[in-house]
């Protein structure tokens, strides 16, 4: 752990809720580790800056937001006579607090390319067992809160559920720094409406009207920020520069990359690398947004002109055209996009298709065989939000929705230019 200091009643002046408190000196302690750190350094949006500007908020900020959330839920939960001991509060307060630590630059990206295969709440656990060894043990609870194995289950949902301090403060966050007015939720009133049934999570029926709210906020946020069209042309973009780089790597090709991200572009590491070879852990924490950007930077002057095309494209922000429908995209269309691509870049069918993306995307804003959301009623009885919803269709919004996408260069002429929006987008 970093040298201890002596004053650790540290606060934080965050733009969303104001002042806040670390409250412990383990959490203090946990916080000043370099793992923990780094967060600052990774974007909690990634590429979503490109299209809101002001999305630069990191997964350092949500951390603590999701921790001074968690303190608002143990305050509620104890004044309404559940017992949650201090040691409890405690193990709780820290599965929070490191519930992303394991996420990496760019994150989603990076889990489908470098280290494909190895999602982040895995790495998340890594770093956790990391830390309870530095600390001698001291986060055995809060790891059996984070792996759902601790006896009251309500601690585990207060960390991971439908309803968790996680997505409430990233609704929250992601909605104040794009500016997306359709994500605000009301925090307050959803934790303050929280309770126990056998040993369920409930929230009480006048707090019904604030859940809806968040369930529809959560779908709205997914079609116009995380999901949005140009968001998703970055991100595939990126992650087809990151493929691209792995392959020349693989080749014995040259190429700039910071000592960290040139161990995950010529080898293809797994999780059992990680847990048995802790020094890949400790180099996986090196990675952060810099060594990602200054790779793109430097790889638009790379012989490569696959490689070269699309970091340029990236950093200057001339992104690729998006193309949306409710249904797969015929294959004879998209085999003559390809085809069109490699003619216009002078590249081989194998090369031309790192230009085109053809993929798709599909959210639940509340999902049917996850944990419920349940509700609380006066005469004792508890019914899943959506039998208890009287003002909309909750189950309509439990159903999953699918959207395909096609991104290509905009030098490039389709049929689908000619749509009546004239962005190439197709009317869905």
């Amino acid at each position: 752990m970093p040298q201890i200091r002596q004053n650790k009643k540290k606060i934080f002046n965050d733009p969303v809720y104001g002042f806040i408190g670390i409250p412990d000196e383990l959490l203090f302690d946990l916080v000043e580790h370099p793992d923990f750190q780094r967060l600052r350094r990774i974007k909690q949006l990634g590429l979503t800056h490109l299209v809101y500007p002001g999305a630069l908020h990191t997964r350092f900020h949500h951390s603590l937001g999701a921790m001074h959330l968690m303190q608002q839920a143990i305050a509620t939960l104890r004044s309404k006579g559940q017992y949650i001991s201090p040691d409890e509060a405690q193990a709780v307060s820290v599965a929070i607090l490191l519930h992303d630590i394991g996420h990496g630059p760019y994150s989603h990206t990076l889990e489908q390319s470098i280290v494909a295969g190895i999602p982040h709440e895995k790495l998340s656990l890594l770093f956790m067992q990391k830390l309870n060894h530095l600390t001698g043990g001291r986060l055995e609870m809060a790891l059996a809160i984070f792996q759902d194995t601790y006896p009251k289950k309500i601690l585990h949902q207060l960390v991971s559920s439908q309803l968790d301090m996680d997505r409430i403060d990233y609704l929250k966050r992601d909605s104040f720094f794009t500016g997306v007015s359709e994500g605000v939720i009301n925090a307050e009133r959803l934790i303050t409406m929280l309770d126990v049934v056998h040993d369920e999570l409930v929230v009480e029926a006048k707090g019904i009207y604030s859940v809806e709210k968040f369930i529809v906020a959560r779908r709205l946020m997914y079609w116009q920020v995380y999901l949005h069209k140009t968001v998703l042309s970055a991100e595939f973009m990126l992650l087809n520069a990151l493929r691209r780089a792995k392959e020349l790597s693989s080749r014995g090709a040259t190429l700039f990359a910071t000592p960290a991200l040139s161990l995950f572009l010529k080898q293809d590491i797994q999780l059992k690398d990680m847990e048995q070879q802790p020094e890949i852990l400790d180099r996986f924490a090196e990675l952060d947004d810099f060594d990602l950007f200054t790779a793109l930077k430097v790889w638009q002057n790379h012989p490569d002109q696959v490689l070269s095309y699309l970091s340029q494209c990236i950093v200057n922000r001339q992104l690729f055209r998006v193309v949306l429908s409710n249904e797969a995209f015929d294959a004879g269309q998209t085999d003559l996009i390809k085809q069109a691509i490699g003619e216009v870049f002078t590249l081989p069918a194998e090369e031309a298709a790192y230009l085109l993306i053809n993929n798709q995307t599909s959210n639940h804003a509340y999902h049917p065989n996850q944990p419920k959301i349940n509700i609380l009623f006066k005469d004792g009885t508890v019914q899943d939000i959506r039998e208890a919803s009287d003002q909309l269709n909750i189950s309509v919004l439990s159903m999953p929705v699918t959207k395909h996408f096609l991104c290509y260069p905009k030098s490039i002429k389709t049929p689908f230019d000619d749509l009546p929006d004239g962005s190439g987008q197709k009317r869905i």
